[in-house]
């Protein structure tokens, strides 16, 4: 599959406008979904594109959209290429678009740079640029409910709750070899000086996800104590399973939440039983926004779920709240302005107001969904809290309350990243916030 990609068979994007009928601009709400439906990573994908495309959708048959227009959500394949997604990018910002979800840090990364010129807001919704929490140094890219740094630093206090404390101890800390897996590592590299624990590290290529013997030998070498993945696609499975091989303590294996997902464990069946995750968004089909889901969109055909099964699990319930706070923030730029048909500019001053509280939540038919998301204009990440589920055999069951990250640590070494970041681009545009 990797090959496929590499040579570009899967270069062609793809629409799926949902149910609108002839409208124009002016009529409606312009959101581009930059989704891999193709690839390595479609497994992945996929689930996130459908939650993402579904809960829009039941806006507009339910509530006739939002605001009183329709919401219009054209998905571009990128086949998780970051060529390909600024491709899409070109090919879509000239039709209205009000926000990108590229999805990818990969994308991410290509796309910040041109969110100021464009005057088009980039929200990548836990990953892609840790230091793009700096609302000062990036004023046109959010990256709440928490970075890889935050996420990161909730997964050591965990640790460190654990069997007498972190010190001391050696964490194994196996990722992607992408700038994706390599993101939290000046942080990790940073707390293993603070608190006293050591690290070793093993990357794995894109063409090793699913050949990863070697590593898992060197893990049964090495015994740490605790293994942490950032891991992505089928590199995770393979991770899972041959963690299982080797006899690694499942309840001491954490993954980031893009490696506790039901396509992760389910090769492994019962053999991933204990693997632990982060997560930011509750799995199921019991709330009544997810209801929402099944009635307008999935019983009526208007969903590309396979399975009405698939509805609930964690990467589709992932797209929801994607597609949940896009929502809300294309709400409160609409209050904010006054205006129905926003622009790019409008949906930053609604994202940069986020204010997703459990009572918002509660009234959107999405009790407890996620821990509450803040935003400022000094703070795009929120900071927000992560909380661990575990994989029993069958199903992923909640296992911590929300750990908060350690923000007095990250906050100060995310503001010397964003400063690094901006001292080589003159005429960067910054924001100063009171």
């Amino acid at each position: 599959m990797f090959k496929k990609l590499a040579t570009g068979a899967v270069i062609a994007a793809t629409a799926l406008t949902m149910q609108m009928g002839s409208a124009s601009a002016e009529d409606t709400l312009y959101v581009p979904s930059l989704s891999y439906r193709t690839g390595p990573f479609a497994g992945n994908g996929i689930p996130i594109a459908n939650g993402f495309a579904d809960y829009m959708n039941m806006l507009n048959e339910r509530d006739g959209g939002i605001g009183g227009l329709k919401v219009v959500v054209e998905e571009c394949e990128t086949g998780y290429n970051a060529q390909k997604g600024v491709e899409c990018y070109e090919a879509t910002k000239g039709k209205g678009a009000l926000v990108y979800n590229p999805y990818s840090t990969g994308i991410t990364l290509q796309l910040i740079p041109k969110a100021p010129v464009d005057k088009i807001p980039v929200l990548s919704m836990g990953y892609g640029l840790s230091a793009a929490a700096i609302g000062e140094k990036f004023p046109w890219t959010f990256n709440y409910p928490a970075t890889y740094w935050d996420q990161m630093s909730s997964i050591i206090s965990y640790i460190d709750s654990k069997d007498g404390g972190i010190k001391g101890k050696k964490i194994g800390f196996i990722y992607l070899d992408v700038g994706y897996g390599k993101e939290p590592i000046p942080l990790l590299d940073q707390l293993s000086k603070e608190m006293g624990f050591s690290v070793v590290k093993f990357p794995v290529g894109v063409k090793e996800m699913q050949n990863q013997s070697s590593h898992w030998l060197n893990v049964r070498k090495e015994r740490p104590d605790w293994m942490i993945m950032w891991g992505w696609g089928a590199m995770n499975a393979t991770a899972i399973k041959e963690a299982a091989k080797i006899r690694y303590p499942m309840d001491h294996f954490i993954g980031n939440w893009w490696s506790g997902a039901n396509v992760d464990v389910e090769p492994a069946g019962k053999a991933a039983k204990g693997y632990t995750a982060a997560n930011m968004a509750l799995a199921g089909t019991d709330l009544p926004a997810i209801q929402d889901i099944l009635k307008y969109v999935v019983d009526a055909g208007k969903s590309q779920v396979a399975d009405r099964s698939d509805v609930g699990k964690v990467l589709y319930n992932r797209g929801v709240l994607n597609a949940v706070v896009v929502a809300e923030a294309i709400r409160i730029a609409q209050k904010m302005t006054g205006k129905k048909a926003i622009t790019g500019e409008d949906m930053r001053l609604g994202l940069e107001h986020m204010d997703f509280t459990a009572e918002r939540m509660a009234e959107l038919g999405l009790p407890n969904f996620t821990a509450p998301i803040t935003a400022t204009c000094k703070n795009h990440g929120s900071g927000g809290s992560i909380f661990l589920h575990q994989w029993d055999g069958e199903k992923w069951v909640t296992i911590s309350d929300l750990i908060p990250p350690m923000t007095e640590r990250v906050r100060s070494m995310l503001e010397e990243a964003a400063d690094k970041y901006v001292a080589d681009k003159p005429g960067w545009q910054t924001q100063t916030c009171e």
